[in-house]
């Protein structure tokens, strides 16, 4: 990156619109999905529109990105990133930005204000303080313990009790939060989260605030979709040289773009419409296809590549292996578990998601893709597990998945998974790794995995033969490599797909 072009701010930047005139949103997860997917729809339906819907963008910890948008005037650009061509847009939509960390108080005082009719969330699946293991709020959380007692929250489920609290305080305007992010049902879940969190507290701080929840707060569902890799020095270099300015925060994102939205709102919303999203009343079966087909497919891709040495998502689905395991996978074991929405040609949204993985420009890293498995898998493989397992059907490439990410992160003394595994991150890898230390086989080590820490939720806990199947495929990954783990698996989900076939025909 040239550090000697003009800084990318508003007197540099020609043809950016006039930033709105006041913020109706408050974001909580200043992320890159979040500027690279909710800004440009937001910033698109404002042009359409009209409305004043700035967006006042608020980082968990990290001031990198916060610091960046104050020094150019709250202005980044999205590198839309495919093999032709990178194009540049600039959505100029957001008003502030500052850190929770460093600004409690402020989360709360923003959420508290009548100017705020919505409250959006990019905060990923661990960003919602749950308990799996009692499906329930984790009260046991340090966080949410503190947030419980008073003070400040830093917890964001603490963040959005106690904002709504002292909205009710205030006047109980209007108000909706919406989730963006990895969840079944996020909105109801989430909603679920801050009624857990307000019945914690003792009955005169949590009356007021409940009563104004039950007749002025939504909490719509939405599914989300836009491949968005992380920010690289080469990124930088390349929209330098484009654009001829310094942009220190650039967000690369592929093409694709899909945002389906529940239509309950309290206060109005921009026009998003305008921008392309989809409103409905089917958000659920759009987060079955998305969470499963592409997310869970995607997980596959990223650990079978991680062991194989694969640094990208395109790298490993160009390995013929790995792509029939990915088919085999979709068709096989996640199709069969998703409703499909009213109007989608899964056919063809399958071909699209074999396209995006394909495209090289992008660049998206397995071990980007492959980190938090501990969190994005519970909400991918038990369910279409389930499924199977109830109709009589072990699925081979679900349990794959799971031998694949444990391979990557936990992996058994004496094997190396590669410098790609070694850098996925994880909440569960000190855990797994001291579980994997004294582990005498792969058996042993899903055992404790699956059926003792419940990694996967209780259900599918109590099935041996997954954990055993799961367990079988470790020990052919670390003994004879991924290829034999990926030939086994796919032949035996293939001979389930035949016997599947001819039971019906025989029906």
């Amino acid at each position: 990156m040239s550090t000697d072009l003009p800084r990318f701010g508003r007197p540099t930047a020609a043809g950016v619109p006039t930033s709105p005139r006041s913020a109706g949103i408050l974001h909580l997860g200043l992320g890159s999905f979040h500027r690279a997917h909710q800004s440009v729809y937001t910033a698109a339906a404002i042009g359409a529109a009209g409305g004043d819907w700035g967006i006042i963008g608020v980082a968990s910890r990290s001031r990198t990105v916060v610091d960046a948008l104050r020094a150019q005037d709250f202005l980044y650009h999205v590198a839309t990133i495919s093999p032709g061509e990178t194009s540049l847009t600039v959505p100029a939509v957001h008003t502030d930005a500052f850190v929770a960390a460093d600004e409690p108080a402020r989360v709360v005082a923003e959420m508290a204000s009548d100017a705020i009719k919505i409250v959006t969330l990019t905060v990923t699946e661990n960003g919602y303080s749950y308990s799996p293991a009692t499906q329930h709020l984790d009260l046991d959380d340090e966080a949410i313990r503190a947030d419980l007692r008073g003070g400040a929250p830093r917890s964001t489920i603490g963040q959005l009790a106690r904002g709504l609290q002292a909205r009710a305080a205030a006047g109980g305007a209007p108000l909706s939060i919406l989730s963006c992010d990895n969840l079944a049902a996020n909105g109801a879940h989430t909603e679920k989260l801050v009624r857990e969190f307000l019945h914690a507290l003792p009955g005169p701080e949590s009356d007021p605030v409940l009563a104004y929840l039950d007749t002025a707060v939504t909490f719509p569902s939405s599914m989300v979709d836009r491949i968005v890799p992380a920010t690289t020095d080469e990124l930088r270099a390349q929209v330098g040289r484009l654009s001829g300015l310094r942009d220190d925060i650039p967000v690369p994102a592929e093409p694709f773009t899909m945002w389906a939205i529940e239509d309950r709102f309290a206060a109005g919303r921009p026009a998003w419409e305008r921008a392309g999203a989809v409103f409905t009343d089917e958000v659920g079966r759009y987060e079955q296809l998305k969470v499963r087909l592409l997310n869970g497919t995607h997980s596959l891709i990223a650990y079978l590549g991680a062991l194989r040495g694969a640094a990208t998502i395109p790298a490993s689905i160009a390995t013929p292996e790995i792509e029939e395991a990915a088919r085999a996978v979709l068709r096989g074991e996640y199709e069969p578990s998703v409703e499909v929405p009213s109007g989608v040609d899964v056919r063809a949204y399958e071909s699209e998601l074999f396209r995006r993985w394909a495209n090289s420009a992008l660049g998206h890293r397995t071990s980007q893709v492959g980190s938090d498995g501990s969190v994005k898998l519970r909400q991918r493989i038990p369910e279409p597990a389930l499924r199977a397992l109830a109709a009589g059907q072990m699925p081979h490439l679900l349990a794959l998945t799971v031998a694949g990410y444990l391979s990557c992160l936990a992996p058994l003394p004496g094997f190396d998974p590669g410098p790609h595994a070694a850098a996925m991150t994880d909440p569960a890898r000190d855990t797994l790794a001291r579980l994997a230390a004294t582990a005498r086989d792969g058996r042993e080590l899903a055992a404790r995995v699956l059926s003792e820490l419940h990694l996967l939720g209780t259900e599918l806990a109590h099935h041996d033969a997954f954990t055993a199947r799961v367990g079988e495929l470790i020990d052919t990954i670390q003994r004879q490599g991924p290829g034999a783990a990926i030939a086994d698996a796919v032949a035996e989900s293939l001979e389930n797909a035949t016997h599947a076939t001819t039971k019906a025909v025989r029906s």
